[in-house]
């Protein structure tokens, strides 16, 4: 069944051309207004700045804007956002009052404008080295049902996305090959001395309240400083930054091509890019993400998740995302531009 929230972001993947000026510098000309200590642009005049048809779905509740190229939609008093198919979770909740859209400045910065304009790697690296971590294992078995561990099927899942991006032309190790415990601090620097230029944390998921409803993918990558977790997770006085937030326009783009990937390829039900501050992602000096595949909780897609056929196609999903990535941020031949279809 799909998400409630679905039809929201059922839109066309198409490519984005566009400059990041205004993103970056939304307030000039705009009227904004303050919401719970955050700083808000008008919805409309940014809309306006953009070149973007904005019109209400539902009355003072859900908001589409519209281009040739894109399409967004936002709901009031709302973090979820649709951004061309994928639902993409904000920092703060989209504000209307008196028939008044408004959307948190920040989100212009660190949630859209990663996605409208890539930002290129330095110095024209390109990604070749890449760092798996299946998680869990050892004493830490994870998610349990019935006989089925978490690590175990974190670690086949990895073992297969290594075979397969190997075959794409990558350099690939994993933090575990085996059933061994790990610690959470030791991952990112395992990847920091393998050089890596991205880490992937593979995960499951599972919940003990509708067991029989709730399934799909997330994908979650770093929180930015001072804003609040997707998960809701965070001591509120733990929001400074971390070191894997230099990466945070990287590690939004990149949860956002696999998370396209993989409920497109997979026809999996979109539970959004996501922020939340793991200690995977906090430390990690690379870009950085943590997958979280579907959940072993739900009768269908529990079976899935223990077939390997199944897993194959999600390796080759998340393969596809790196790719997508990868064209984004690499130097491009002339004339082949720096976009792809998103």
């Amino acid at each position: 069944m799909k998400s409630a929230l679905a039809w929201l972001f059922l839109l066309p993947l198409i490519a984005l051309q566009f400059s990041p000026r205004p993103l970056l510098a939304a307030s000039a000309g705009m009227e904004t207004a303050d919401f719970g200590g955050h700083r808000y642009v008008r919805l409309g005049d940014w809309a306006h700045a953009e070149n973007f048809d904005a019109r209400w779905l539902q009355r003072d509740e859900v908001i589409e804007l519209t281009n040739r190229s894109c399409r967004l939609q936002f709901q009031r008093d709302s973090r979820n956002a649709g951004f061309n198919g994928v639902n993409v979770l904000l920092c703060y909740p989209v504000v209307v009052q008196t028939g008044v859209a408004y959307l948190a400045e920040a989100d212009l910065r660190d949630t859209l404008a990663p996605l409208f304009a890539p930002t290129p790697n330095p110095g024209g690296a390109r990604i070749r080295t890449i760092v798996i971590d299946p998680g869990h294992g050892g004493k830490d078995p994870g998610f349990q049902v019935g006989s089925h561990q978490e690590k175990k099927y974190t670690l086949l899942l990895a073992q297969e996305l290594l075979a397969q991006l190997k075959r794409a032309g990558f350099y690939v190790s994993l933090t575990r090959t085996r059933d061994v415990y790990v610690e959470k601090s030791a991952r990112p620097e395992i990847a920091r001395q393998h050089g890596a230029d991205l880490f992937i944390s593979l995960h499951w998921n599972a919940t003990t309240v509708g067991k029989n409803d709730v399934k799909g993918v997330q994908t979650y990558c770093l929180t930015p400083a001072g804003a609040a977790s997707s998960n809701s997770g965070d001591d509120v006085s733990d929001v400074e930054a971390k070191p894997g937030n230099r990466n945070d326009r990287q590690n939004l783009l990149l949860a956002y091509d696999l998370q396209r990937a993989l409920t497109h390829d997979l026809d999996a039900d979109d539970h959004g890019v996501r922020r939340a501050r793991f200690a995977v992602l906090c430390d990690a000096p690379m870009p950085a993400v943590l997958i979280e595949g579907g959940y072993m909780s739900h009768p269908v897609e529990s079976r899935q998740i223990y077939d390997a056929g199944y897993r194959r196609r999600m390796a080759a999903a998340i393969v596809a995302g790196v790719q997508a990535y990868k064209h984004q941020v690499e130097p491009q031949t002339p004339g082949t531009g720096n976009t792809t279809g998103r």
